[in-house]
């Protein structure tokens, strides 16, 4: 019986081009081969498989009917062969496969979305399963192996021995009730809101943007009266659109479209206005689908970025 070895790439291609041929010199052509070293394959074939594939005639050689059902088979085989190939390289260029990304929640209204059709655009074939955590629990995550590339807020710990790609800048806005007296200013100095209720995360949520607020605050001089606690953004902005108060978050939260809400730019070159945002993944690699996500990111941007890196704000002490 016939080994399965002797089943190669090249013995399926030689048989699949004399069937479609029919002829041994064209066939032999065609395989840029001499005739004789093609008709010993064939009979090499043939008595390995204990069956005659062709009629051997004046004219040429003649499929038979179990020649004509292994050419189907054989054509078949070499697709699959081809297609594995191509799928093994493309998982090894990163453009197949999976990956594990974790980001904060700010990103998930606007550059995350446009991340995904861009990625799903350019990767088709990269499946993105999304986690969304503060951004000390999303460096924990890569750290144990459970992410493959994280974006998060900067200063944060625990990236001493990961890879920090910084990828752009975010900037905190006032989000007014529609109809607040402040709306009638195109732009606003931080210190116009000491007086003014807010709402703000609650204790242990938010972590990155509670600290921001109120280091932002404080250095306007103030400390913001809290009317309103929630644990996530749209539940800070609710507050808002209730006409009850007003509150600072990441400028992503316009592409929410809340109604009865409204955002207005705030002025100031404070360090606690602006947030460095950064791609974090582990140093052995990164691994090719990760470096195929980064160069989406690259390409995609966070909006109203000044800058395409920065450094990251100085830790509180």
């Amino acid at each position: 019986m016939l080994c399965h070895m002797e089943l190669t790439q090249r013995i399926l291609q030689q048989f699949v081009v004399l069937a479609e041929e029919q002829h041994f010199g064209r066939a032999a052509e065609r395989l840029t081969m001499r005739q004789p070293p093609l008709s010993q394959a064939i009979q090499r074939l043939e008595s390995g498989l204990e069956v005659a594939l062709f009629e051997r005639t004046s004219r040429g050689a003649r499929l038979t009917p179990a020649g004509r059902a292994f050419a189907e088979d054989a054509r078949r085989l070499l697709e699959a062969q081809a297609a594995a190939v191509d799928r093994a390289r493309r998982i090894a260029s990163g453009h197949e496969g999976e990956l594990r990304l974790g980001f904060i929640s700010s990103l998930g209204f606007d550059f995350l979305p446009r991340l995904l059709r861009r990625s799903h655009a350019q990767l088709p074939g990269l499946r993105l399963h999304l986690t969304q955590r503060p951004s000390a629990e999303l460096v924990d995550m890569l750290r144990t192996g459970t992410l493959d590339l994280a974006l998060v807020r900067l200063p944060v710990s625990g990236t001493e021995r990961l890879t920090v790609r910084h990828i752009g800048v975010e900037r905190l806005v006032a989000v007014l009730p529609e109809h607040h007296p402040l709306t009638a200013k195109p732009s606003l100095d931080l210190r116009e809101l000491s007086e003014q209720e807010f709402a703000v995360p609650k204790p242990g949520a938010l972590p990155g943007l509670a600290q921001q607020v109120t280091l932002a605050c404080a250095q306007a001089g103030f400390t913001p009266r809290a009317l309103g606690q929630a644990d996530d953004l749209p539940g800070l902005l609710s507050y808002v659109a209730a006409g009850l108060c007003l509150a600072l978050a990441p400028e992503q939260v316009r592409s929410l479209g809340i109604p009865g809400v409204t955002y207005r730019p705030l002025r100031g070159d404070s360090p606690h206005l602006e947030t460095a945002v950064a791609a974090v993944h582990r140093p052995d690699g990164p691994d090719a689908a990760v470096q195929q996500v980064l160069s989406v990111f690259a390409a995609t941007g966070l909006p109203d970025s000044r800058r395409p890196e920065i450094r990251p704000a100085t830790p509180p002490a």
